[in-house]
């Protein structure tokens, strides 16, 4: 049975379904983002000393202002009554400071100024943090098992990749940019407003300020759970849109486009549904924020104008409040969104984390060496039993075994092919020598040397495989096939091609080996992607040959000719050949009868016919039909 299928036929809960359920506080998130953004220390201080000197320069517009409207106020500002005379007010203007309009203009400058350099500062920070972490995902899913990849669901897994690293910039520009700027400020101006003024003033704005963050907080937490519904909606239908597209050819063998339409549709109205509740209570957020604001800076104006008219504040003490309270409540009216913003870079971010986190199943051993390899290899597989489903998610008397104590050997330089009929455990060979999977008992050995305790790296560098199923990049011919020893000049890339019979077809093409195949190849057809496979592996030229089914798709004609190729290219390299056509393995050193995940015959083509077993009963079969 085909691991595909036997994951199918026990569905697992995805990676990240298995992860939404366990809870991790936002701290934990940070402190794993922290070391990205330590890296870059220096640019990480120089950026918050920017930051400070932007809302010092801030605070100290209103300051500023005040000295100039008081001294622009006939008596200092304290008789009202004094403005009415044309002449005074004359005077004053002429009189106005020139250095406090220099000054007031370099305080406003000096503010984009700091913060156009802490964005800059910071900038690299920011996408070297985002780039590092995206460059560890994408190795960490390359590093985890077969298992893993079968089970995903790419569509989601992609969105939530894309989330996650948004989510990094986000987080850093929200809280950066905008929280930590605003806390500094609200500092400065309390501490101002309580010296320079009664404390009256400070508390309106703390009282106003724990009602307006409470009031935000438990709001936004509130919300929070539509906004994690969306995403979820938003990752499911990305998934199946995504799925449907890659089997397009099955979407149109069934006549299904309505019966797709209606599932994406289906998707997209609970994403709607969701959205509109999540809207909704936004503008309740906006609504009582706004109000909460309101109410405060009736407050404090109205404190400010008694003190005025009492004689105790100036009018440039009035309009410095009144500055004061429009610089701190504009960011403040931002709160709701940033806060939710904040809480869901950190959900996305969580989830990548998370996704980093995902252990591997099969990992080097510490202290791994490389596999050392002089000619041709002998491979052995000594007691070998293997299920698919056993340890990762389940107990192994649990899980339905596949291989059972298989033991058989590939002389240096010779060829085994294995044969049998489907289910029977072919493929899982090729599966566990290239470490897919680890086998459960037993061992397999290359050049003596056991293949768990050499490094995956340098194992997969000694084998090379033609699978049953080839799937290619959605690029040009001449990548897919260079892919085989990346670096390949144009004539090593045209030699494998004629090595595998897939040269005049190229050549014939208007783009030649730079026409693009589509995705996953779906331009060429079933033999000429079979043999680009062959073309690419060929260039390879590793010690060890892996031949699943490798010519299935050709042509009799076309089979035999390239039959021929790979019998010449496999002289004197050690070859594993799967086959289900018999004809193709005649002149293979040893054949092996493969049932039910246990050898049930062994020997030369020959010596099997001769005993008149299982497979003189497969040959006949064949022969008749052919």
């Amino acid at each position: 049975m085909r691991p595909g299928l036997q994951h199918a036929s026990q569905s697992n809960p995805l990676p990240s379904d298995t992860s939404a359920k366990i809870e991790r506080s936002d701290w934990s998130t940070l402190k794993r983002l922290f070391p990205y953004l330590w890296a870059y220390k220096w640019r990480v201080m120089a950026a918050l000393s920017f930051m400070v000197g932007a809302k010092a320069a801030n605070v100290g517009v209103p300051l500023l202002l005040k000295e100039l409207v008081d001294t622009m106020s006939p008596n200092g500002g304290r008789s009202l009554a004094g403005l009415a005379n044309q002449g005074e007010l004359l005077q004053a203007m002429l009189v106005v400071p020139v250095a406090l309009l220099i000054g007031y203009g370099l305080l406003r400058l000096s503010t984009s100024l700091f913060t156009e350099l802490r964005e800059l500062v910071f900038a690299k920070a920011t996408e070297g943090a985002s780039r590092s972490i995206s460059l560890e995902v994408f190795r960490h899913l390359h590093a985890l098992s077969l298992r893993f990849h079968l089970e995903r669901q790419t569509g989601g897994m992609t969105r939530d990749i894309e989330r996650g690293t948004r989510g990094v910039q986000s987080l850093i520009s929200y809280s950066l940019y905008s929280i930590i700027p605003t806390l500094i400020e609200v500092t400065l101006v309390l501490t101002l407003l309580a010296v320079k003024f009664d404390v009256w003033f400070a508390w309106i704005t703390i009282i106003a300020l724990v009602f307006y963050v409470s009031f935000t907080v438990t709001v936004t937490e509130w919300r929070t759970q539509f906004r994690k519904q969306m995403n979820e909606l938003d990752s499911s239908a990305h998934s199946r849109a995504v799925d449907s597209l890659l089997n397009y050819e099955t979407v149109k063998y069934f006549n299904n486009e309505e019966f797709e339409a209606r599932r994406y549709d289906e998707n997209l109205e609970r994403y709607r549904r969701a959205a509109v509740k999540s809207q909704t209570t936004l503008s309740m957020l906006n609504t009582g924020q706004q109000l909460i604001i309101a109410i405060s800076l009736v407050a404090m104006l109205y404190r400010a104008t008694q003190g005025v008219v009492d004689g105790r504040m100036t009018l440039g003490d009035l309009v410095m409040v009144n500055a004061f309270m429009i610089q701190l409540y504009i960011p403040l009216g931002f709160l709701g969104v940033l806060y939710r913003e904040i809480k869901q870079s950190l959900t996305d971010l969580d989830k990548m984390f998370r996704l980093m986190e995902r252990e591997r199943e099969v990992a080097d051993r510490p202290g791994a060496q490389p596999l050392r390899i002089d000619g041709s290899p002998a491979v052995r597989f000594e007691n070998v039993r293997f299920a698919y489903d056993s340890g990762a998610h389940g107990s192994a008397a649990a899980a339905r075994t596949i291989l059972h104590d298989l033991s058989f050997d590939i002389p240096p330089g010779k060829t085994v092919a294995v044969v049998g009929p489907s289910g029977a455990g072919k493929s899982t060979l090729s599966r566990l020598l290239f470490r897919f999977y680890d086998a459960q008992q037993g061992r397999i050995t290359i050049a003596g040397q056991d293949i768990r305790d050499v490094t995956q790296a340098s194992l997969r560098r000694a084998i090379g495989i033609v699978p049953q199923d080839t799937v290619l990049f959605n690029d040009t011919i001449e990548y897919n096939i260079a892919y085989g020893a990346p670096g390949a000049s144009h004539a090593q890339v045209e030699d494998a091609a004629r090595a595998a019979r897939i040269h005049e077809f190229i050549a014939g093409t208007p783009a030649g080996y730079g026409a693009m195949v589509g995705e996953r190849g779906l331009k060429l057809s079933g033999g000429e992607k079979q043999r680009v496979a062959i073309a690419r592996t060929l260039l390879k030229n590793p010690p060890i040959l892996i031949f699943d089914e490798a010519t299935s798709a050709l042509d009799s004609a076309n089979e035999r000719a390239i039959q021929a190729e790979l019998q010449s290219v496999a002289q004197n390299k050690t070859t594993l050949v799967i086959a289900h056509r018999l004809s193709t393995v005649v002149d293979a050193h040893e054949i092996l009868v493969l049932e039910a995940g246990r050898i049930v015959e062994r020997g030369s083509h020959a010596q099997l016919l001769a005993a008149n077993g299982r497979y003189a009963q497969m040959w006949a079969l064949q022969q008749s039909a052919e």
